[in-house]
């Protein structure tokens, strides 16, 4: 059944097929390669859409009738722990509401996990509460639960979001680790999922890396501004509203396309434009600085998390929208910047937090909205 909104610009989750914009080629493309028994390596850089395309093809008929699907995201991971606590979560939450004999079997197979089964008091309902001080052998939990997925009555689709994270884990045998139990799997498929294009390629491309050559390699590009023109055209015109085709040009190019940023605005802009009334190009910076003002304590908890030297150049970088040559003599004048040995040290650990962006020398804020906020109102 559809789900009905008030706004049909979605942000940060996915719904259904109505509100996602195209992806048709991408999304055949996916649905082959796991038909095909195939593991999948999505690269691209974050907020391009690669969460909502892998949601959008569990969503399709062929996949949802025929696979089990789980789906996990492992930014905030640091440790073989997290990620097994992160996955049984995932599947236990995933299967709960089916009741089927497989799901049932959950904490049977999965007994290092027992400790964290529950019934609840008033409902009789088993539940899953677990800590992550609960996993003591994350090893032996992440063999019962790769057991579990191969037990299952049809195939397993485990889709894994930031999957370069397990580079940097406190423990430094896990890619090896992986890869020889996903080498094992016969039932389950994986997507492996990175916005950090030199990480993910280094894990895939490399002879060195133990999943060199494992999965099918698969890119993201913007979606064609003219697709978006008509999905957004039609988003309007469907509630009433109008948009000016202007408009929807102006705020691609302001985020060359990339989704959660021209999404978060088309959102503004459909919220600022009432019932039979035109949205034109006079609601942009409006829309711009709603937006904005509602990251404004975010954007001021970062910088006072970072030291004053990246925050220099951080702001000098935002500034610039696209900065090259950030530690020459003539760069480093213009901002007042420290030494170019500074300006590096600060850019190195810009990069590693996730707010600087560099490609073929050229360096932007990765947040288009936070690059505004610090060029414009800090």
């Amino acid at each position: 059944m559809d789900i009905a909104v008030t706004n049909p610009f979605v942000v940060g989750r996915y719904i259904s097929d109505k509100y996602f914009c195209d992806r048709e080629q991408e999304t055949d493309f996916l649905i082959k390669q796991i038909e095909n028994g195939r593991n999948v390596a999505l690269i691209s850089p974050r907020r391009l859409g690669k969460t909502g395309l892998i949601n959008h093809c569990f969503r399709q008929k062929q996949i949802k009738e025929s696979y089990y699907t789980f789906f996990i995201d492992i930014y905030a991971t640091t440790s073989l722990a997290e990620f097994v606590y992160l996955l049984g979560k995932s599947i236990y939450d995933e299967l709960k509401p089916l009741k089927t004999s497989w799901s049932e079997k959950f904490f049977q197979i999965i007994s290092s996990l027992r400790v964290g089964f529950k019934l609840d008091a008033l409902t009789g309902e088993p539940g899953f509460d677990i800590g992550l001080g609960d996993i003591q052998t994350p090893q032996i939990t992440l063999d019962e639960i790769f057991n579990y997925l191969e037990s299952a009555d049809r195939p397993c689709i485990v889709a894994i979001d930031e999957f370069q994270q397990i580079a940097g884990y406190e423990e430094k045998n896990v890619e090896a680790l992986l890869r020889t139990k996903i080498q094992q799997c016969s039932h389950t498929m994986f997507i492996f999922a990175g916005s950090k294009r030199h990480l993910m390629n280094n894990m895939f491309n490399s002879p060195s890396k133990p999943f060199y050559q494992s999965s099918i390699g698969m890119g993201l590009k913007a979606i064609p501004q003219e697709t978006y023109i008509k999905f957004a055209n039609r988003m309007f015109e469907e509630r009433g509203k109008h948009i000016e085709r202007t408009v929807t040009e102006k705020v691609y190019s302001m985020f060359a396309g990339y989704t959660w940023f021209v999404q978060m605005m088309m959102n503004e802009l459909f919220a600022l434009t009432a019932h039979g009334e035109w949205c034109k190009t006079d609601k942009i910076e409006t829309a711009r600085k709603n937006v904005i003002q509602t990251q404004d304590s975010l954007y001021r908890e970062i910088l006072a998390n970072l030291a004053t030297k990246q925050k220099q150049v951080l702001q000098a970088i935002a500034k610039e929208r696209e900065a090259q040559g950030i530690t020459s003599s003539a760069f480093i004048k213009k901002y007042n910047l420290p030494s170019a040995s500074s300006v590096q040290a600060a850019v190195k650990g810009l990069i590693e937090k996730d707010l600087i962006t560099q490609t073929d020398g050229v360096y932007r804020v990765y947040d288009y909205f936070f690059a505004d906020w610090l060029a414009t109102e800090y």
